[in-house]
């Protein structure tokens, strides 16, 4: 089993990755709801960091630095810090307040300052608001976005004919790595005896929603 089949079993087993009636932002009744802010005990958060950091290292992106957008990012991008330090690569690290400080060290920005190709650290990507006010940071900082990972790319179709993430590659030129995807899904739910029965729900709703 490759890393992304490892990581919707370990989504499941965590109760992060659930299957049944969702109701979506969009008003679409989804057969699976995927909420990586449950992914909330120490452990976990360890093993999740182990992802992120083999896709970073399956997708050869050139990276100096990364980034975690608040609030979600803020943890993730610690930890995928620590984790690929582990593995050699200690990278400097920095994350954005929601709202500028005018006092102490002041600013937006807490952390390493922003230098070099940063890589964007982020749990999934819906209206891409989160990744625009990043980009907005790097380039404002004369830093240069390089990409964006996530754990989880939907594969679904916003408010037009390209998914969240596809409009976030058109929009800025960056790649948008996922630990796992809507495809890699599917493939686990068809290896997988206890979960086959939500196969076709899923399936049926990639065929409504999904992007190539």
């Amino acid at each position: 089993m490759d890393f992304h089949q490892e990581f919707i079993e370990f989504s499941v087993r965590q109760q992060v990755l659930r299957f049944g009636k969702f109701r979506t932002k969009a008003g679409r009744l989804s057969p699976y709801f995927f909420n990586a802010g449950l992914f909330n005990r120490g452990a976990s958060l360890d093993r999740l960091a182990g992802f992120y950091a083999k896709a970073i290292e399956a997708s050869g992106i050139a990276v100096d630095a990364l980034f975690g957008p608040a609030y979600k990012g803020i943890p993730l991008v610690a930890v995928v810090a620590v984790e690929l330090a582990r593995r050699g690569r200690d990278l400097p690290y920095s994350f954005n307040r929601k709202e500028a400080k005018d006092h102490g060290e002041g600013g937006s920005i807490v952390g390493a300052p922003l230098a070099g190709r940063v890589l964007i650290i982020d749990d999934v990507i819906s209206a891409g608001t989160s990744v625009r006010e990043s980009v907005e940071l790097i380039r404002a900082a004369g830093a240069t976005p390089s990409g964006v990972v996530i754990a989880l790319d939907r594969m679904e179709r916003g408010s037009g004919e390209l998914s969240a993430v596809q409009e976030v590659q058109q929009l800025y030129g960056i790649p948008v790595i996922a630990v796992a995807t809507l495809d890699d899904l599917l493939r686990f739910l068809q290896q997988s005896p206890d979960l086959r029965r939500n196969e076709d729900a899923v399936a049926r709703y990639r065929r409504a929603y999904g992007v190539a």
